[in-house]
């Protein structure tokens, strides 16, 4: 399934990017489409970190993004680095006490905060301690008077010389020079470019495969081996697993030899956080049928290896299981393979094995694949390479579409 997100520039006094806002979008339709605001900052938060990558969409940039009242309140600002994201708090969210208590627990984060589309009210006394919070105020100079962006402007030189004013909606040279002159350091705006939208491909999830991993990391009895064999059961939250391992917000940069060590590294808590932000996502999401049969496919094929490999006795089948999983992976992201390994914290011999160099793992994915296809002549062929007779291989292929086919239904 395509996925969008728009990313426009923030510029700085001296027209250099100073930051991205991302923004939902839909299709290539550069516009906002009708939908929750709510909904629309879980798809970008999940496809900018776990789908296409923050690094891919900004770089080393911060990213701007607007946070509705009710995600202020739920827990999931620790599962997103702080030091990338600030969170754009919209005008219609009321000043109340805990939202400035809920403002200072995600700045202990490393979170920084800008108030969306801001214009004074009269009793300026409810600004004291949110302002003293406050890292950037937006004011929009397309809908807002010189009085009321004056009034912010004066109060802030005087009281808030901390906060940087931001001019969003600047469509003119002229616009960008009284913002500058009005003491405005940052700007953003069609004078300086339109939103660029990002396409990514996402892997359609299973949404009851997320309700029973959660089920199972609340439950105290349950052991990790557990939770990594529900993973494996599910490409997409496999996929988004290793993505997350090498992403900003975990950072632990280190390649992997199967799904339970993943698991591990990552720790069941922080899992399950995750597990929350992916759950909220793709509750909201509307997937279609469109990859199901390569998802079933690649199921067919992790399966397959790893039951050929304990056939012949290999101690890290888990390797072979993940070399059938993502064999698939670039045709199901649209994306080269060789792209997609370098996000993947893969061992070498497993990326060796997808990128197309020849392995010891080569001949277990070609009769894979050879099943999968139904190519008899280069199944038989691999058989004899491997040394499996007919029955055995026989025997591994029903068993691994009965996974796959179990699965899915």
């Amino acid at each position: 399934m395509d996925i969008f997100v728009a990313r426009q520039p923030i510029f700085n006094k001296n027209e250099h990017i100073f930051a991205y806002e991302l923004l939902y979008r839909n299709g290539h339709d550069n516009s906002f489409p009708l939908i929750d605001g709510e909904t629309a900052t879980l798809e970008v938060l999940v496809h900018s970190f776990l789908t296409i990558g923050i690094n891919e969409l900004a770089g080393e940039k911060l990213c701007f993004i607007n946070f509705t009242e009710n995600l202020l309140v739920k827990d999931i600002f620790a599962k997103f680095p702080g030091n990338r994201i600030v969170v754009e708090i919209l005008e219609d969210i009321p000043i109340t006490s805990a939202l400035i208590q809920k403002i200072k627990e995600i700045k202990s984060l490393g979170f920084l905060i800008a108030l969306d589309d801001f214009v004074l009210q009269k009793n300026i006394t409810v600004y004291d301690e949110l302002f003293s919070l406050v890292n950037f105020i937006k004011v929009d100079f397309l809908s807002s008077t010189v009085a009321e962006r004056q009034a912010i402007e004066r109060i802030v030189k005087k009281n808030y010389p901390h906060i940087v004013l931001l001019a969003e909606k600047v469509e003119t040279r002229e616009q960008f020079y009284e913002a500058k002159a009005a003491g405005y350091g940052l700007f953003q705006g069609y004078f300086f470019a339109k939103p660029e939208i990002i396409k990514g491909t996402e892997i359609p999830a299973n949404l009851v495969q997320y309700f029973r991993i959660i089920s199972l990391l609340r439950d105290k009895s349950s052991s990790i081996e557990e939770v990594a064999e529900e993973i494996e059961r599910d490409v997409s939250l496999s996929f988004k697993v290793l993505k997350l391992i090498n992403s900003p917000a975990v950072r632990l940069k280190s390649k992997i030899r199967s799904i339970k060590q993943g698991v591990v590294m990552l720790g069941l808590e922080e899992l399950n956080h995750w597990l929350y932000v992916l759950l909220l996502h793709e509750s909201k999401a509307n997937h279609s049928g469109d990859g199901m049969a390569l998802i079933e496919a690649s199921l067919f094929r992790a399966k397959f290896c790893e039951l050929l490999a304990k056939t012949k006795v290999k101690q890290n089948a888990s390797e072979y299981f993940l070399v059938g999983m993502f064999s698939l992976i670039d045709t199901l992201l649209h994306q080269s393979m060789n792209q997609l390994l370098q996000d993947l914290p893969l061992s070498d011999e497993v990326a060796a094995t997808l990128s197309g160099n020849l392995t010891e793992m080569t001949p277990y994915l070609e009769v894979a694949i050879a099943c999968d296809e139904v190519r008899w002549d280069d199944m038989l062929e691999g058989a004899t390479i491997l040394n499996i007779d007919h029955d055995t291989l026989n025997d591994i292929y029903i068993e691994a579409r009965r996974w796959a086919a179990e699965i899915l239904n």
